[in-house]
């Protein structure tokens, strides 16, 4: 594909295109083209484009980007990323990139900025606004009180349509995402919606009371955002109001804070799987990243000797049957995908908050029929490719036995092992798998020449 041929807009929303372009402006040294080129992106593209960047060229970049703009990339981008630019940028550039925040980027902004720049933002506003700030900054960032932003539009339910909308007029702009006014009473407390669509088509004398949706609830602030994910795609809402225990409204959450909620939980997911982070940097240092991967390579290790450990039991086994090692690896295998299918499905159901203590028996028998009928149909195909390839129907009779055993053992450990794990308060993306290998690992080895030393020797 030639891309100088191709429009800017299809470059645009292409990041591997933007990825090639931009490497080659760093090449060229030219810093008004780079600045140009950055220019025309969305900053949520830039931050994309920063991340795939070396450490040295993201300097480079970040060199030509106003400071007008420094505050939105900021937000986009990992922690880890984000606190390296920060330390690189002068602090006066950094506190106007902060002041052209929302409230709720502002937040997640301050969560990772150090002292002293911390307290210079924080003097630098208003009492009000830094007293709002301050609320939202001592809820957790995993719930609704961390997600939601403090701008809001509010009205009264003796208000008439036409006080609302001049209301509106006299303001001027509107806070982004705003597709609902909330109503409250003197004391802030929550009372309904009011949608813009109601104010521009009903008649402009009828009150606010006889128009507003009372039938919506607050989100309780301490709703974890998974939750409040969950409820935004059930509802289709796009956005949602947040109240304090008392009713009184804090704020609200935009469709947008939830697409970031859910690339968050994709990410953790997936990062999860492997042991790693997903707010760390691609590009960190060498001696970081190794020290960090080094304590899942030291675990797996563990539970690698451990499958070693049953494979010694049976030594003298080996020893005299050549052919059993040679097939090992097809139970364990077989073992290890069967627990995954069932391991992936269970975490996304807990995930997604689709199993509790009412179906969890279900999904239990159910997975292990399943691994009962795999286990039948595999064995069979594998007993009759060992014993043909080793002209041993004993060994293909072993080697059937130890799968079906396998796959069930599996099934079992694959939908149990997420459930103990989220009841002891872990992760089960985090360490599930891990355990799951070493189950798959020792149950097939010791069914396999268990089985064989039983029957064979």
């Amino acid at each position: 594909m030639d891309v100088s041929s191709m429009p800017f807009t299809a470059k645009k929303y292409n990041n591997r295109l933007l990825l090639e372009q931009i490497t080659a402006l760093l090449k060229s040294g030219s810093l008004y083209q780079i600045r140009r080129f950055i220019h025309e992106l969305y900053p949520a593209q830039t931050a994309h484009l920063i991340e795939s960047l070396r450490p040295e060229d993201r300097k480079k970049i970040w060199a030509v980007i106003p400071p007008d703009v420094m505050g939105e990339i900021l937000v986009q981008l990992h922690v880890e990323v984000a606190r390296g630019l920060i330390e690189i940028t002068a602090h006066n550039d950094l506190i106007k990139a902060i002041e052209s925040l929302e409230s709720d980027d502002l937040v997640d902004l301050l969560h990772v900025i150090p002292e002293p720049l911390y307290s210079q933002v924080m003097a630098s506003i208003g009492e009000q606004e830094r007293n709002r700030l301050a609320s939202a900054l001592s809820y957790d960032d995993d719930t609704a009180g961390g997600l939601m932003s403090l701008d809001v539009l509010t009205v009264q339910a003796n208000q008439s349509l036409a006080e609302v909308l001049q209301d509106l007029r006299t303001r001027g702009s509107l806070p982004k995402a705003t597709d609902n006014l909330f109503v409250v009473d003197q004391l802030d407390i929550f009372q309904g919606v009011l949608p813009l669509s109601v104010i521009l088509t009903r008649d402009p004398l009828t009150l606010v009371s006889e128009s507003m949706d009372a039938s919506i609830d607050g989100i309780p602030c301490q709703m974890s955002a998974e939750e409040v994910a969950l409820l935004f795609e059930h509802r289709d809402m796009l956005s949602a109001p947040v109240v304090a225990e008392n009713g009184r409204l804090l704020g609200r959450i935009t469709v947008d804070d939830i697409v970031d909620v859910i690339r968050d939980q994709a990410d953790h997911s997936f990062m999860s799987m492997a042991g790693l982070n997903e707010e760390q940097d691609m590009f960190s240092p060498v001696m970081i990243s190794a020290k960090r991967r080094a304590v899942w390579l030291g675990i797996n290790l563990v539970t690698a000797f451990m499958a070693s450990w049953v494979i010694g039991l049976f030594e003298a086994t080996l020893e005299q049957i050549v052919a059993l090692a040679v097939l090992m690896p097809v139970v364990a295998s077989m073992g290890g995908i069967a627990g995954s299918q069932t391991l992936t499905l269970v975490i996304r159901g807990l995930a997604l908050r689709q199993i509790s203590g009412i179906n969890a028996v279900q999904l239990f028998k159910k997975e292990l029929s399943v691994g009962i009928v795999n286990g039948v149909l595999w064995s069979f195909v594998v007993a009759s490719i060992g014993g043909i390839w080793f002209h041993s129907a004993g060994i293909g009779l072993i080697l059937g036995g130890a799968v079906i055993i396998n796959l069930i053992c599996a099934a079992f450990a694959g939908a149990s092992i997420p459930l103990i794990l989220q009841r002891m308060k872990i992760d089960p993306a985090l360490a599930g798998g891990v355990l799951l290998t070493t189950v798959t690992d020792v149950i097939g080895f010791m069914a396999f020449l268990g089985l064989a030393t039983l029957f064979l020797m």
